[in-house]
């Protein structure tokens, strides 16, 4: 009974917080491109084990393995982890599909973010495009990407039984025709070492001056107060969006406006941005953090270097990856960035959206069996279970039917800042306007963080991007 309940207030508060929602999930490791022809023993294992029976679910995609004749289907992701994480989720569901199809092959080119989406464009202007993509649900990403006409629409009707989250799908739509679905529900946080915490006393920051003061006791103790990705930048603008929501609360339609209108007059713009420098200042983040990539900010916390990590919810998946020392993954913690003294804020205002997700491309010699294995991964059973199961992220679909009660800290703490949350961002402001604005707005937060930009500059300049 009390699973249920649980299950009941969770699906209904997730449907209505994630509503309006509109990056992202990092995958820190590098690879070669994966042949995933030949199974992985572990992820096979999984695999089977993640086979379930599904009575009661979305039906089967109609016509999934009729086809006589041997299918390869080409996959581009940027998921380059096969053995953890999303990648795991995703090979896991690849190799189930394989071995209940003998006749497809599905062959996989896997880069991190930012060589991913450099390919992708360089795909995008040949003729070789892979069959199914990874896309974002953001402008930034997404509308020139439909405008191009390289995806294929998809019937949106053949979704409505596979639980996606009120407004989830809105990202991936142009002109009430959808191009993709998405996997996750994003949520930015610090995660944290309790250990740490609490051999040396410190509590988690319930003002940002709070925060701002921890960073200074941490650094005091020779260590690095919280790791930051500033290489990629995109977390750094995100930081930055962060510390606006928690000075004006449910703000998703202030910054939509500024984005569109080129008007970043609010003071809370200025105030954010000067909270940045000054926690620059105080040594909340690593030195030399601007060229530290993804890879490099999460070691830090794994190898418990740094006391703190800002990052999304995609990463719970380190409290079960094995790979991570016990000491560390067992004593993770997770907090939402602070409230703002002064700000009308709460800190269950949060930055959250969903982002990343899959598209089949327009021109695809195999476009009906891409299709099929799209809808075959987010059959409710598929992504959502092995996902949640694995600890590695809260999909995008209502996720409440494979509640365990064993759950890491870590998932449960996600699950209740979503179930509690008050606001939500959607898509942040990096990814509100076209590409070259995006790239625009994370090259300005990275210089405002650094302090190559004052903030006035930093508006004045953004103001001057958006237009």
């Amino acid at each position: 009974m009390k699973k249920k309940i649980i299950s009941l207030l969770l699906a209904a508060a997730m449907a209505c917080t994630m509503a309006a929602c509109g990056n992202t999930g990092g995958q820190g490791d590098t690879s070669a491109n994966a042949n995933t022809g030949q199974e992985d023993t572990d992820a096979k294992g999984a695999a089977d084990a993640a086979n379930p029976d599904s009575e009661g679910s979305a039906a089967e995609p109609e016509g999934a393995g009729d086809a006589a004749e041997p299918v390869t289907i080409k996959v581009f992701s940027n998921l380059t982890d096969r053995k953890s994480g999303q990648g795991f989720v995703e090979q896991t569901l690849f190799d189930q599909y394989m071995a209940e199809n003998p006749n497809v092959t599905i062959e996989v080119e896997a880069l991190d973010d930012e060589a991913y989406k450099t390919k992708f464009k360089a795909y995008a202007s040949g003729s070789s495009m892979p069959d199914l993509v990874n896309v974002w649900g953001h402008p930034s990403f997404l509308d020139e990407v439909i405008e191009e006409g390289l995806l294929a629409e998809l019937d949106q009707d053949s979704y409505a039984d596979y639980g996606f989250l009120s407004g989830s799908l809105d990202g991936f739509s142009s002109d009430g025709k959808l191009y993709g679905l998405p996997r996750n529900t994003d949520v930015m946080a610090f995660y944290y070492n309790k250990a740490i915490f609490e051999e040396h006393g410190w509590s988690v920051p319930e003002t940002y001056a709070d925060l701002i003061q921890l960073a200074k006791d941490i650094s005091a103790e020779g260590i690095i107060p919280c790791s930051m990705d500033g290489a990629d930048k995109w977390p750094v603008a995100i930081y930055y969006q962060d510390i606006v929501t928690k000075i004006l609360g449910d703000s998703q339609q202030e910054v939509r406006n500024s984005v569109s209108t080129g008007d970043f007059s609010n003071p809370a713009y200025k105030q954010a941005a000067e909270l940045l420098q000054e926690s620059v200042e105080a040594g909340l983040f690593q030195n030399g953090f601007e060229t530290s990539d993804y890879g490099t900010a999460q070691n830090l916390f794994t190898n418990g270097q740094s006391a703190m990590f800002y990052m999304g919810s995609w990463d719970m998946s380190m409290a079960t990856n094995e790979e991570i020392p016990q000491e560390v993954r067992e004593n993770i913690g997770v907090f939402m960035m602070p409230t703002v003294e002064g700000g009308s804020a709460k800190v269950t205002d949060i930055a959250a959206w969903n982002g990343g997700g899959y598209a089949v491309t327009q021109n695809s010699a195999v476009k009906d069996e891409a299709v099929r294995l799209l809808d075959y991964m987010f059959l409710p059973e598929h992504w959502s279970k092995v996902a949640w199961e694995n600890g590695v992220c809260m999909s995008a679909q209502n996720y409440s039917d494979f509640l365990t009660g064993e759950e890491t800290s870590v998932q449960v703490a996600f699950t209740d800042i979503i179930r509690e949350s008050t606001s939500i961002t959607g898509v942040t402001f990096n990814d509100l306007g076209d590409s070259e604005f995006k790239t625009n707005s994370e090259d300005l937060s990275a210089e405002l963080a650094i302090g190559m930009a004052s903030p006035d500059d930093f508006l004045a300049q953004l103001e001057e991007a958006a237009k």
